[in-house]
């Protein structure tokens, strides 16, 4: 009995496969069975011309009832556009045509599709669309398409680039892309001119060994950011999106560099000054923005550093470190909301040691300026021998840290309320704080203690945005305007 249960048992076994080998492989020539699309449309964004894009995909499903043959998926463009195609494991190869045979599809199943971008370079300045359609042909003669779209841009490609005389960059006619790095000869000096945008590969910064002058306008702003201009997610881009590129770093033999009216976000460390002579200056930094890194937003170590009107916030590290030296803030808006870490540093962190060597500070004054962020406290003073000097002062600022009485290195003041209901965190100054969305504007809000509050002996004439300071300065680098 057992022998002849297992034969029936196989025999059963066979009959239903042959079953569901024959209910699988049911396809259908009929025009009403098409297949569906988990998109019409697959947009690269905006890819820079000879410069691969990113993968992007999409799903092609079979809701029909029967199986699905497709005679051919083909480019209807072949190779003119740059675009490549992997349709469920088969690449669109040139010795193909572009185009793949017999691609089955059987009911109730799906394939996978992936495309990827190198366009060529065209004829024109300033992005450029280009496009493509991705052509399945049915076994009945149905035709059924998925566009591809992009915006391609001729860029300025730089490798390794090193400045070893006096040089200018000047990227207003079309975008410069690093690879690699760019380095600052110690003898020489490199000039960005207004209006200039110098995109950054993953491995790429700028090394300062000599002198960097970046000087932008309040209408015309530079800007260093990643290279990567697509989207990680559909409400995402990766330029909001931390730790595309290495920063900007002042070695040691580094003096006289200025920096203003420039944008600086996207970064692993935003700004780095190593340590040099504390009685020569090592940077200007003015009227800028230093946002979203994914170490230090400024971190100096024994330099001389003057920082004013500068928006400097949301780093997975301290925004502004200070390791000594002689720092000086004026009317700086310092804001720590990091969104990708909940274990984020301090807003400001100041201290008269790195690790086990003391660094005399010398002077770090906060002048009508804005520290604070989610935390409870936001501000890290760090003392370490007695007989370091350890001189700081903070004046017509608002600090997010529990209130210390009877320092008179503290003068007017405003000690955010932590334990306010109403202020449960520092957003509440800023005119957007969306840690979901990862949007932020941190102009003032009409409600926040930072207006009219800056002490107008420190004041300086115009804010971060080249706009007019009135007689009651407000804190922070951007000065709320009134309605009239």
């Amino acid at each position: 009995m057992g022998k002849i249960f297992k034969i029936m048992l196989c025999a059963a076994a066979v009959l239903l496969a042959c079953s569901a080998c024959t209910d699988d492989d049911s396809f259908s020539s009929s025009p009403s069975n098409r297949l569906t699309f988990s998109t019409d449309t697959v947009r690269m964004d905006t890819v820079f011309a000879t410069v691969p894009s990113s993968t992007r995909s999409f799903w092609v499903y079979n809701k029909s009832g029967d199986g699905i043959r497709c005679t051919t998926v083909r480019l209807a463009g072949g190779n003119q556009t740059g675009f490549r195609v992997n349709v469920d494991g088969e690449y669109l190869s040139p010795t193909a045509g572009y185009q793949v045979s017999n691609v089955e599809i059987r009911k109730n199943d799906s394939i996978r599709v992936f495309v990827e971008l190198t366009s060529p370079v065209n004829a024109e300045e300033g992005p450029q669309e280009i496009e493509d359609d991705l052509v399945f042909l049915l076994e009945s003669g149905v035709e059924q398409k998925v566009n591809l779209n992009a915006y391609s841009w001729n860029a300025t490609l730089l490798r390794n680039v090193e400045i070893s005389n006096d040089s200018t960059i000047n990227g207003t006619e079309r975008p410069i892309v690093i690879y690699g790095g760019l380095k600052v000869d110690s003898l020489a000096t490199l000039r960005i001119t207004p209006g200039t945008t110098l995109y950054f590969h993953s491995d790429a910064g700028i090394d300062v060994y000599g002198t960097l002058i970046a000087e932008g306008s309040a209408e015309s702003n530079i800007v260093l950011r990643g290279d990567r201009t697509d989207w990680m997610f559909d409400y995402l881009p990766y330029d909001m999106v931390s730790g595309q590129w290495q920063g900007v770093k002042f070695h040691a033999s580094s003096y006289g560099n200025r920096i203003s009216y420039t944008d600086i976000h996207g970064t692993f460390d935003g700004i780095v000054c190593d340590s040099s002579d504390v009685t020569r200056a090592k940077l200007q930094l003015y009227n800028s923005t230093v946002h979203n890194c994914q170490g230090f937003g400024l971190k100096t170590v024994n330099s001389k550093v003057d920082v004013r009107n500068c928006q400097i916030t949301n780093t997975l590290n301290n925004c502004v470190a200070v390791y000594g030296g002689d720092v000086s803030l004026t009317h700086c808006t310092i804001a720590q909301f990091y969104p990708f870490d909940s274990n984020r540093g301090a807003a400001l962190m100041y201290t008269n040691v790195l690790e086990d060597t003391d660094i005399p500070l010398e002077r770090m004054d906060c002048v009508n300026s804005i520290v604070t962020g989610y935390g409870e406290d936001m501000m890290s003073g760090l003392k370490g021998k007695e007989d370091v000097k350890f001189n700081y002062r903070f004046v017509n600022t608002l600090l997010r840290t529990p209130e210390i009485e009877g320092d008179e290195n503290f003068v007017d003041v405003i000690w955010e309320n932590v334990e306010d209901t109403a202020a449960v965190s520092g957003e509440e100054n800023f005119s957007l704080v969306d840690i979901d969305m990862q949007r932020y504007d941190f102009h003032l809000s009409q409600d926040s203690p930072a207006i009219d509050n800056g002490a107008a002996d420190y004041s300086l004439p115009d804010d971060r945005d080249g706009k007019t300071r009135d007689a009651s300065p407000d804190m922070g680098c951007y000065e709320f305007i009134k309605e009239e």
